[in-house]
């Protein structure tokens, strides 16, 4: 598939309506990775991350999940920089939650003046007056989640934020969490070599609620189904491991990331692929 061939691509794989209005494509784009080495400081490459997030909009993307962690503040600060003022069709998810100490190095705060100063800088950073959706990026194990989940309930409720989601959470977790506020989408690792949430899948398809795997695609390349769906698609393992999650559930939206405008619209191109039955038997056995 050429570069001419690719815009709007990301159309290709359907759409979801995210609390029931907001209707995204469901491929979209996680912005972690426009980020320094180590998830911590700048890119490497500024103009180069400021044309991934360019890109994103041509190639149909209109979703994109970010974090205040990510940096910190740097991807949220670049997709303002990048794409402000933003078109009407264009859902930006951010996240709070997680404190940051260095390179690769990860604290879990879920202190409800936490989470709400966050959320006011977030609104700062990415120039909006309200937050499409705003996700806790970990629960709190020293936090009641009745304080955290309800903190991102008062802010819904005073128009901050649109709608709430959680990240690593179990279906008891999440079950939990809804008894306190409405919530619209989970964001927990899950790819072909990494099933283990598939119990929450199941359970959010049958709910509709929003599932958005981080690490969509795993190291699998050497996996022999794999190889042979890709060769036959003629395309990348990557890009059948993507196309494999759009299939699996309507409720998936994946979010691959990268900071070259290369590989985002070879993501990307997985949109357009179709797997079969027994393509997708094959690989789920795999």
């Amino acid at each position: 598939m050429t570069t001419n061939t690719l815009e709007n691509v990301a159309r290709a794989s359907g759409t979801f309506s995210i609390g029931g209005d907001l209707e995204v494509n469901r491929l979209g784009f996680g912005a972690m990775r426009i980020t320094g080495p180590g998830i911590w400081g700048p890119p490497e490459d500024h103009d180069e991350a400021l044309r991934v997030l360019r890109r994103t909009r041509e190639l149909g993307i209109n979703f994109l999940d970010t974090a205040d962690s990510y940096g910190p503040e740097v991807s949220e600060e670049l997709i303002a920089e990048a794409l402000h003022p933003y078109s009407d069709d264009l859902v930006i998810a951010t996240k709070a939650g997680l404190t940051r100490q260095g390179p690769n190095l990860w604290t879990a705060v879920g202190r409800p003046a936490y989470l709400r100063q966050q959320c006011e800088l977030s609104l700062r950073r990415l120039k909006v007056e309200r937050i499409d959706l705003f996700q806790l990026h970990r629960i709190d194990p020293e936090v009641p989640m009745e304080d955290q989940v309800g903190e991102l309930e008062q802010l819904r409720e005073e128009g901050k934020i649109r709608h709430i989601g959680l990240s690593e959470v179990s279906v008891e977790e999440l079950e939990a969490a809804r008894r306190i506020a409405p919530i619209v989408s989970v964001q927990n690792r899950f790819n072909l070599a990494d099933r283990d949430s598939q119990a929450l899948l199941d359970h959010c398809t049958a709910e509709g609620i929003g599932f958005i795997p981080w690490r969509p695609v795993a190291d699998q390349v050497d996996d022999e189904a794999l190889q042979v769906v890709a060769a036959a698609h003629d395309a990348t393992p990557s890009q059948i491991a993507l196309a494999w999650l759009l299939r699996l559930s309507p409720v998936m939206l994946p979010i691959p990331g990268t900071s070259s405008v290369a590989h985002l619209e070879e993501n990307t191109a997985a949109a357009a692929i179709e797997l079969t039955d027994e393509e997708m038997a094959a690989l789920e056995r795999s």
